[in-house]
């Protein structure tokens, strides 16, 4: 485990239309200490000749296909255990991080001595256009916080594993970061948040994570079969889930209105 090393973790199936500017945005940061361990959910684009393109300039970047298409858990799970860093970081392969990201993440991790920190993120139209939405992370965040409100973005998150310990992301097929989050927070009191939107996070047209119906049940699979909370328990955090679900989605949702007139 390499002291300074950030492992950036990054699942890849059909991305080829946004793989490009993640990964450059990865190039771009001030912390220049990290591998970038890119890892092919059996792709059928041309995604992995793109990647080649900077494999083959840039040694931090590593390229890894799996022999079958396993869904997100599975891969990033792949990616933990190739990492070489003490620092993991996690990032979507149609997000795109700011220049500071990594150098503001280390500074608060440093300074306060802590495990887990995540930023805010802006909304991004699907052709990166940015909206005026940002998911405004807290100053801190505990395990019965998160139940209510699944603000950390995968995205934004860096973990020190010498504080946190190793870990695996959760194996279910779909909300796999927010399992992992809440597992994570019984290991440490809080995960602290940055206030500066320092990850722009894409919109894409009917992807899962922008379809309601699927964040409904994934997360009450997640309190129920995951965390196994009472019923009563989860009725009442997915009240307040649902509310700030609901407030986030009609804002967002007026800035695309907005911006389309």
């Amino acid at each position: 485990m390499k002291d300074g090393l950030v492992s950036i973790i990054t699942p890849v199936y059909n991305a080829e239309e946004f793989i490009v500017q993640t990964i450059e945005s990865v190039q771009a940061q001030t912390y220049s200490d990290w591998e970038l361990l890119l890892i092919d959910d059996c792709s059928t684009d041309s995604s992995a000749e793109l990647i080649r393109s900077f494999t083959d300039n840039d040694n931090r970047i590593r390229y890894v296909k799996l022999n079958k298409n396993s869904g997100a858990a599975v891969t990033r799970n792949t990616g933990l255990a190739m990492a070489k860093g003490r620092y993991i970081a996690f990032l979507d392969s149609d997000d795109i991080w700011k220049a500071q990201k990594l150098e503001k993440q280390m500074e608060l991790i440093k300074e306060k001595d802590i495990g887990f920190v995540f930023t805010s993120y802006r909304y991004i139209m699907q052709d990166g256009s940015p909206m005026s939405k940002v998911a405004r992370a807290p100053e801190k965040i505990d395990y019965n916080g998160l139940l209510k409100n699944t603000i950390i973005g995968c995205s934004t998150v860096l973990i020190d594993k010498k504080i946190i310990g190793d870990f695996r992301m959760a194996n279910v097929r779909r909300g796999q970061d927010t399992a992992t989050w809440l597992q994570l927070l019984k290991k440490t009191d809080y995960a602290y948040g940055i206030y500066d939107d320092l990850v722009w996070y894409r919109v894409v047209s009917g992807s899962l994570s922008d379809n309601k119906f699927t964040a409904i049940k994934r997360t009450w699979n997640t309190y129920r079969n995951v965390e196994h909370l009472s019923l009563p328990k989860a009725m009442y955090v997915f009240v307040f889930y649902a509310y700030n679900a609901v407030k986030k989605r009609l804002i967002r949702d007026k800035d695309e209105i907005d911006r389309s007139r």
